[in-house]
């Protein structure tokens, strides 16, 4: 295993202004240098302001590939570009926020709208809880708020979804792009195939079969064009236990390899700020991931796997884990962050008053007077950050990217940029692409790491420590599809980062490539670590598993990326 230093600092400042196909809304105006800082509105020039501090202005950070995988996992079969660079829009997102229309929820839309674009975000997903109330009137009265929002936010992309309580399983966003039927799309699709609205909630071949249908369901809507597109990705999926390795891989291969609707799931769960210590925090489980298994767990999860990892599921935080034993499958799946937010930390408002199963919605917030500090969430934006790179700033964009993996997340601004380019053969591939070379073809992998700007939301400027490169072989489907490991996959290379501004360029080679393999990037600040579940083989310096009560989310904070395949021939 090597270890190795950050060469010094390369960081690009290009901009690509093309909206691409499909565009539906202009470029916003912090990102558009043509537009003078004065002319600008105090949120806009909050964001340019962020934007200008991280070297971010004018610039795209990344550029790449949509990957065509295939659903029956086999290697990803396209991705790599010959000839100029294509940037992409790199846009912050939260697709996991909850409003007064869900039943334990407590704000407005505009309220989480404005939070998440005061907090730097560019797309947001309202995901109110799918329940009998919601499907019954909730779905259609929580959408002027939202179009409002829309159109009070013209920099900020504002998605309707729900909360899927996902039949035989956990929880689950799925959301629409805009047009004329989200609506009636949305509530068809929770009436028919929401766990909670229909009972199947427990595990079995029926329900899971129902939530396979559901996607297929959604699948149809965009085929006959009732929405343009949607998609599916899993909430926190190792807190119950109850989304077992075969039901994802299900979910995954529900719709084709072609245009997938199940795409990926939470690398780290919201409710973030619960790891706060009493007194003055919940004190409790970080993700409020502090349960054991019940009685529809899948059996062969152990007992860590119902604790976070430095904020992310054990899914994701394990070297040679689920996500990984995927990955190893050459089937794409994507990672996430995002707030979860109902209740905010530190906040001083209370629910308002009304009858939610009447009305379905709470009223309005009102001032409580005093300040709660057991509230177990952020705003959006204010800790968790998914970045997905978009050929414009629209709706089909930020889903085009999603789908195609072109994600990063962060907690705490750890980071403000990360580009990830795989090159060989006069060819590259990103983030969720793959790279076809001959066979002995000489691959690098580069990385250029935009270093934090300024001070996070908790007053400082956190500073990256390491960054640690992750690499696996392709080994093709597995014949039990419950595994959830990947003996081959390891950290490879770990730099320290010697610098505190500015931007670091990483370079691994890879050598002649003579097998199918993929690599993944994942950094710290260095405060907690530990010898990774698989072993100091796997991973010598990984993730720590979150202490109960104690685990303040600012004092441990990561960024992982998703992967690139390489696939020779």
């Amino acid at each position: 295993m090597g270890h190795g230093h950050a060469h010094g600092p390369h960081h690009r400042h290009h901009h690509d202004h093309d909206h691409g196909p499909g565009a539906s809304a202009p470029l916003p105006a912090a990102f558009d240098t043509s537009v003078p800082d004065e002319a600008l509105d105090p949120g806009q020039a909050s964001r340019r302001a962020l934007l200008r501090r991280a070297g971010l202005l004018g610039a795209g950070l990344a550029a790449g590939t949509v990957l065509s995988g295939s659903a029956a996992a086999v290697p990803p079969a396209a991705g790599a570009r010959r000839g100029p660079r294509s940037d992409f829009l790199w846009l912050a997102g939260d697709h996991h926020i909850h409003t007064q229309y869900s039943s334990d929820g407590k704000y407005r839309v505009v309220d989480q709208v404005r939070q998440g674009a005061r907090h730097g975000l560019d797309w947001l997903v309202i995901t109110d809880h799918g329940s009998a109330t919601h499907a019954r009137i909730g779905v259609e009265k929580v959408n002027p708020d939202i179009r409002q929002a829309r159109a009070a936010h013209r920099d900020t992309l504002v998605f309707q979804g729900l909360e899927w309580n996902v039949p035989a399983a956990d929880h689950g966003t799925v959301f629409v792009h805009p047009g004329r039927n989200e609506v009636a799309v949305l509530k068809q699709f929770e009436t028919d195939y929401d766990g909670i609205v229909n009972g199947t909630g427990d595990s079995g071949p029926a329900n899971e079969a129902l939530a396979v249908a559901g996607l297929q369901f959604l699948a149809e809507q965009v085929r006959r064009r009732r929405v343009d597109d949607a998609l599916m990705l899993a909430h926190h999926p190792s807190r119950k236990g109850v989304d077992s390795p075969h039901e994802i891989r299900a979910w995954r291969d529900a719709t084709g390899p072609d245009r997938p609707i199940a795409v990926g799931f939470e690398g780290a769960p919201g409710h973030q700020a619960a790891g706060l210590p009493a007194p003055l925090g919940p004190g409790r489980a970080r993700g409020y991931y502090d349960g054991g298994p019940g009685p529809h767990s899948f059996p062969g999860y152990p007992l860590e796997s119902y604790r976070t990892w430095g904020g992310f599921d054990w899914m994701t935080a394990t070297v040679g884990g689920l996500w990984d034993s995927l990955l190893a499958e050459g089937r794409p799946w994507w990672i996430t962050a995002n707030s979860d937010s109902h209740h905010v930390y530190a906040d001083t408002t209370a629910r308002g008053p009304g009858d939610f199963a009447t009305d379905g919605r709470h009223g309005d917030p009102v001032y409580a007077g005093k300040i709660d500090t057991k509230a177990v969430d952020y705003w959006p934006g204010q800790y968790s950050r998914t970045h997905v790179g978009a050929d414009g700033f629209s709706y089909a964009a930020v889903m085009d990217g999603i789908r195609a993996g072109r994600i990063w997340v962060d907690h705490g601004q750890l980071i403000s940029g990360l580009d990830v380019r795989v090159t060989g053969g006069g060819r590259w591939a990103t983030l969720g692409g793959a790279l076809h070379v001959r066979k002995g073809t000489k691959v690098t992998l580069t990385a250029d790491v935009a270093l934090a700007g300024g001070a996070n939301w908790a007053g400082f400027t956190p500073r990256l420590a390491r960054v640690d490169v992750i690499q696996g072989d392709v080994t093709g489907p597995v014949s039990d599809r419950d595994a959830f490991t990947a003996p081959t996959a390891a950290v490879v290379r770990s730099y320290d980062i010697g610098k505190s501004t500015g931007g670091v360029r990483l370079t691994y080679d890879l050598g002649p490539v003579d097998r199918p393999l993929y690599v993944r990037l994942r950094g710290t600040d260095g405060n907690r670590s530990a010898v990774g579940v698989m072993g100091a083989e796997a991973d010598p310096a990984g993730p720590a598993q979150d202490v109960m009560g104690d685990a303040d989310p600012w004092l441990d904070l990561w960024f992982y990326a998703n992967p690139v395949w390489v696939l020779p021939s």
